[in-house]
């Protein structure tokens, strides 16, 4: 028997740009919020999980970085494509009011504002990807294509 899943404001979205998208499931896991425990709950590869990434640079403010869920973000680079001089990660505290999203369940769709947002360029190689749908135990499958259109993003060197 198949579970319900119920829509997430990503997927409504999604529906609303008539965007081709698959809403995956999967076990969270509180104490292993990583997108490589997301990857092994999928059973798919890291190199095709995202996970994004909420930054305030000293220049420009909030932004966005969606990157390859194994990887760490390289702070100098992001500052760089994003126009600042330094930036660093939000607190996870800061999360939550600034999107509307938390910890482990942050889409780069769907934020409560859209900040300049950038997506690491091995994004574009992949047929599909997943990133967070808008919660915990939610991932939605995408084109990358279709996710660098509807999140506003450019493509970078992130990490």
């Amino acid at each position: 028997m198949k579970t319900k899943i119920n829509k997430t404001n990503v997927a409504r979205l999604l529906d609303k740009a008539k965007v081709p998208y698959e809403l995956v499931p999967y076990e969270v896991d509180e104490n292993d919020l990583s997108a490589t425990h997301v990857a092994e709950q999928l059973g798919e590869d890291i190199s095709r999980v995202f996970k994004t990434l909420v930054l305030h640079g000293d220049k420009t403010g909030y932004f966005v970085c969606v990157i390859p869920g194994a990887e760490e973000v390289d702070l100098k680079k992001a500052a760089k494509v994003s126009g600042n001089k330094n930036c660093q990660m939000i607190h996870v505290k800061e999360l939550l009011p600034l999107t509307g999203y938390i910890r482990g369940g942050c889409s780069p769709i769907g934020m409560k504002k859209h900040f300049p947002t950038y997506i690491h360029w091995t994004a574009e190689d992949a047929d599909f990807i997943y990133v967070s749908a808008g919660q915990r135990g939610l991932q939605v499958k995408l084109s990358p294509k279709d996710l660098i259109r509807e999140a506003k993003a450019s493509v970078s060197e992130l990490t």
